[in-house]
């Protein structure tokens, strides 16, 4: 049996002591969450246990299943906690866990982790790298890895293949590359910081100019715009990286881990990436939406089959409801038997285990996720009132 060595199940456990027991491990299992945020530091961590010798093995868990029955090696919960974990490495309030994972990346190697991917987990995750990982961005914009300038954050060099499939922002044109190419005219082919700071604010307008939007969509779309510009990166910026982990995260696990350690596979990741942000943008205009007290419950298609694809999709939903729809501080985004919840500040984690506990059927129920975001399987045959209900008594 490999080596256990001084267990760090605590979430902020110091830097040091998780290095420590990661080094002197026979085998490591990351387990991370499908987010961004999660995949990104599962990279950097698994960078940093290649760079040392130790072997590894990296699973995305998308709905919190219950770990395999086995004591090989030492088990990492990367994103959110997870019982049976030996390390677990997940974010608090105002913080990424990829920014954890850079320094205990950077402990662990002896030598600096990638600071572009640890810069697009920390967006992935929702904040902006100046305020949660400052001194990694200042490392980064000394050696040249990234330089801010006026645009949008996107993660390829077409303008609109970029402003069609981002998914750090809503607006009209939003999935439909024709109705982006139509609305931009030659900006679609033009190109310097003029160019940049028009698209910029042709983005903020459209968004703030939705008959839809709610007071919060203006701060929310702050985060596409002035994006970090990464000459030598996977992805035009940093916050184009993010999206596109935390899309295929959610539509190809497998793609996405592959990225995160820097395997390749940016072609496939960006595909998987165009048809989630198409998908999640048209079943935000189609979807049925109802306002309770402190819960905004948004049900649509989202054209998965899957229970996991199927939460992924519904993830992004919500967030998007959140941030572009919704006037309460809570989203739940329904589908058959899953369910995923978002909130501005706290409560989703909540809502989720309320879920997963009050409609239990056997194996089927599950949940993981944080404070700001989680998922949730169930009984697909759980009423949507009840489930409603079940989210506003755990979190009034």
């Amino acid at each position: 049996m490999a080596s256990r060595s001084d267990p760090t199940p605590t979430p902020d456990a110091p830097a040091e002591r998780v290095a420590s027991t990661l080094q002197s491990a026979g085998f490591v299992r990351l387990v991370p969450t499908a987010t961004g945020d999660a995949l990104a530091a599962a990279g950097l961590l698994s960078r940093a246990l290649r760079g040392v010798d130790v072997p590894f093995q990296v699973r995305v868990d998308p709905l919190g299943a219950k770990p395999p029955a086995t004591d090989e090696g030492v088990l990492v919960a990367v994103g959110a906690e997870r019982p049976g974990a030996d390390v677990t490495l997940a974010p608090s309030v105002g913080s990424a866990v990829s920014h954890r994972a850079y320094d205990v990346a950077s402990t662990l190697a002896g030598e600096e982790p990638d600071p572009v991917l640890a810069l697009a987990g920390v967006v992935a995750g929702g904040a902006h790298p100046g305020s949660v990982a400052g001194a990694v961005l200042d490392r980064a914009e000394a050696a040249g890895s990234v330089e801010r300038r006026p645009g949008i954050a996107i993660p390829t060099a077409d303008v609109v293949d970029g402003l069609a499939h981002s998914t750090l922002f809503h607006a009209p044109v939003s999935g439909d590359p024709d109705a982006v190419r139509s609305a931009i005219g030659s900006l679609a082919a033009a190109d310097g910081e003029r160019a940049g700071t028009e698209l910029a604010s042709f983005v903020a307008l459209a968004v703030a100019g939705d008959d839809e939007s709610t007071p919060r969509s203006a701060d929310a779309v702050e985060r596409a715009l002035r994006p970090y510009a990464t000459p030598d990166g996977p992805t035009a910026t940093v916050g184009g990286l993010a999206d596109v982990l935390n899309a295929v995260a959610r539509e190809r696990p497998g793609t996405a881990v592959a990225l995160a350690l820097g395997h390749g596979g940016t072609d496939a990741a960006l595909e998987a990436w165009r048809t989630h942000a198409r998908t999640v943008h048209t079943a935000l205009r189609a979807s049925h939406t109802g306002r309770y007290d402190g819960v905004f419950a948004v049900r649509s298609d989202v054209g998965a089959d899957e229970d996991a694809r199927a939460a992924g999709r519904l993830g992004a939903l919500a967030r998007l409801a959140r941030d572009f729809r919704s006037p309460e501080p809570l989203v739940v985004a329904l589908g058959e038997g899953v369910a995923a919840v978002s909130a501005t500040e706290s409560g989703a984690s909540d809502a989720a285990e309320a879920i997963a506990s009050e409609f239990a059927t056997g194996e089927r129920a599950a949940w993981t996720g944080t404070p700001t975001e989680a998922v949730v399987r169930f009984d697909p045959d759980a009423a949507d009132a009840d489930v409603i209900a079940a989210i506003r008594e755990a979190t009034r």
